[in-house]
C-alpha cells in the first residue's frame, strides 16, 4: 500500500476511541470515525514501516448497528458526534466493551460493574467551544465545529442537538452579526484575521450563561450592538455575562491575553448534588452537569468510609469532588495546577459553608512534596494524558489503603494501572460512566486497594 492509494474494506473492530481496523492483504489499516461492520472507501494518508492509516472518504454500506436516523442535520460532516445513528443502548454497550477490553489487558481479577448512562441523551453539554472559519476555502464565514477529519474546515453547527437551544440562538446571532460586517476570521497558517472562537457555558440547574467572544487584537470593533442583540434574545436560560477575550497566541487554543467584560459578570453558578459552584470562563467543570452527578456519586460510593479520614483530591479542578466528600471527612486537600480554578474552589467552599477544605495551586508532581499532612485516601482525576510517572511514584509512596481514579481517557487509565498494580495495589472494581452521548468518549471510575495494609 502506498500513500494516496484509495481502497475499500469492511471495519472488523473498533479500538478506543474511534479507530476502525480494516485488513487489506494481511495488513491492518486504521481508519478513524468509521463504525463496526461499515463498508467504507478510504485513502491511505500514512504508510510507514508497515503501519497504515487511512482517511475515511465514503461509507458504502451502513453498519448493522445503525438502526435509527440521525437527529441532527449536521451529522456526518460535523466532527462533534459519531454515534447518532446507533441506539443509545448500543452506544453504552460499545463503550462498556471498549473500557473492559482495555482494563482486561492489564488486569484479570477485578469486578467490572458495566456502564451507567447519562440522565439525558440530548442537550446535555454545558460548555461548547465553537471555531470561526469557512466550510470550504474562501467560502462564507462559518462558526461551529471542525469538519470530521479536518483541522481547517468548519461546519456551522447552528442546530446542534447535544446542547440546549440557547447555544444555537447565540451562535446564529454572533455569526449573522459578523457576516454582515464582513469581519475576517483568524487564519491559523498566516496568523492573520480577527475572529477566533465563541465559547459558551450554560448551567443546567440555574440556566445562567456566559458568552465569550475570542478574537485577536488585529482590529478594534464596537461590540455594543452585538451585546444588545444577544441580550434581546428569547432564551430558556439567562445571559449573566458577555466577555471579549483577546488571544494573540499562535497556537490554536482558547486562552486570554486580556479579558474585557462587555456585560454583567465573568462567572455563573451551577449546582451539583445540592452544592453550589461558581464557574468562570476557564474553570474546569464536567461538561455534562447531570452526568457529573452520576459520576461523582459513583466515586463517592467507591471511596467508602471517610469518617475521620484525611483525603487528597489531586487534579481537583474547581473542587467539586473535594466538596462532595468534605461533609463526611475530617479534611480534604485539593491540588490543581490552574490557579483560576483553585481560586474558584476556595470561593465555592465558602459558598457551601465548608471549613475543612484546603486548595493548593500548583503541579501535583511538585506540590505534594511540600504538604506536611499525610492522606488516608487519595482521589485522582487527572487530565486526558493521565498522571506523570514521577507524580504517580510519589502518590504510591503514601501507601494509602484506597485510591479512586477517575479517568476521561481509559487508555491513560490502563497505562497508569499497570504501574499501580506493580507497586502493591490491586484493582477491586471498575465502572464506566457515559458523560458524552453520541460521541466516542467515556469516563471511567476505578477503585484500587492496597494489597498489604500493614
Amino acid at each position: 500500500m502506498k500513500k494516496g492509494q484509495i481502497l475499500e474494506g469492511t471495519v472488523e473492530r473498533i479500538d478506543f476511541p474511534n479507530k476502525g481496523i480494516i485488513t487489506i492483504d494481511d495488513n491492518k489499516v486504521v481508519v478513524k470515525n468509521a463504525l463496526l461492520q461499515q463498508k467504507v472507501r478510504f485513502s491511505i494518508n500514512k504508510a510507514r514501516k508497515g503501519r497504515y492509516e487511512g482517511r475515511l472518504l465514503e461509507v458504502l454500506e451502513a453498519s448493522p448497528l445503525e438502526t435509527r436516523a440521525a437527529n441532527c442535520k449536521h451529522f456526518g460532516p460535523c466532527g462533534g458526534c459519531t454515534f447518532q445513528t446507533i441506539s443509545y443502548e448500543d452506544q453504552l454497550s460499545i463503550k462498556a466493551d471498549q473500557v473492559k477490553k482495555l482494563i482486561d489487558a492489564v488486569c484479570e481479577d477485578y469486578e467490572f460493574e458495566g456502564i451507567k448512562g447519562s440522565p439525558t441523551e440530548w442537550e446535555y453539554r454545558n460548555k461548547m467551544e465553537f471555531s470561526f472559519g469557512d466550510e470550504i476555502k474562501d467560502g462564507p464565514l462559518a462558526l461551529g465545529l471542525h469538519k470530521k477529519g479536518s483541522f481547517h474546515d468548519i461546519v456551522t453547527a447552528s442546530e446542534c442537538k447535544i446542547v440546549d437551544k440557547d447555544f444555537n440562538l447565540v451562535l446564529q446571532t454572533v455569526l449573522d452579526f459578523f457576516t454582515k460586517k464582513n469581519t475576517p476570521f483568524y487564519k491559523k497558517l498566516s496568523h492573520t484575521g480577527y475572529l477566533r472562537h465563541l465559547l459558551i457555558r450554560r448551567a443546567v440547574k440555574t440556566g445562567e450563561m456566559l458568552v465569550n467572544l475570542v478574537t485577536s487584537s488585529s482590529e478594534e470593533i464596537d461590540l455594543t450592538p452585538l451585546v444588545n442583540e444577544l441580550l434581546s434574545l428569547s432564551l430558556n436560560g439567562r445571559i449573566v455575562g458577555i466577555l471579549h477575550i483577546i488571544n494573540d497566541s499562535l497556537a490554536d487554543v482558547v486562552q486570554s491575553d486580556e479579558t474585557r467584560i462587555l456585560y454583567g459578570q465573568d462567572y455563573f453558578y451551577e449546582e451539583i448534588l445540592d452544592l453550589k459552584f461558581k464557574i468562570s470562563t476557564f474553570s474546569f467543570f464536567q461538561t455534562n452537569s447531570l452526568g457529573a452527578e452520576v459520576l461523582y456519586s459513583t466515586a463517592r460510593e467507591y471511596i467508602g468510609d471517610t469518617k475521620d479520614k484525611l483525603i487528597f483530591d489531586l487534579y481537583s479542578g474547581t473542587g467539586t469532588i473535594a466538596q462532595i466528600l468534605a461533609p463526611v471527612a475530617k479534611k480534604v486537600i485539593g491540588v490543581e495546577i490552574i490557579e483560576e480554578a483553585v481560586i474558584a474552589a476556595r470561593e465555592n467552599a465558602k459558598l457551601n459553608n465548608l471549613t475543612n477544605c484546603e486548595f493548593i495551586a500548583g503541579d501535583v508532581l511538585k506540590v505534594i512534596d511540600d504538604i506536611t499532612d499525610k492522606p488516608d485516601l487519595i482521589v485522582l482525576d487527572p487530565p486526558r494524558d493521565g498522571i506523570h510517572p514521577k507524580a504517580l511514584d510519589k502518590i504510591i509512596q503514601y501507601g494509602v489503603d484506597r485510591i479512586v481514579y477517575i479517568s476521561c481517557k481509559p487508555t491513560s487509565l490502563a497505562r497508569d494501572l499497570e504501574i499501580l498494580l506493580a507497586n502493591g495495589y490491586q484493582l477491586t472494581k471498575v465502572c464506566a460512566v457515559d458523560m458524552f452521548p453520541q460521541t466516542v468518549h467515556v469516563e471511567t471510575v476505578a477503585l484500587l486497594t492496597r494489597k498489604n495494609n500493614d
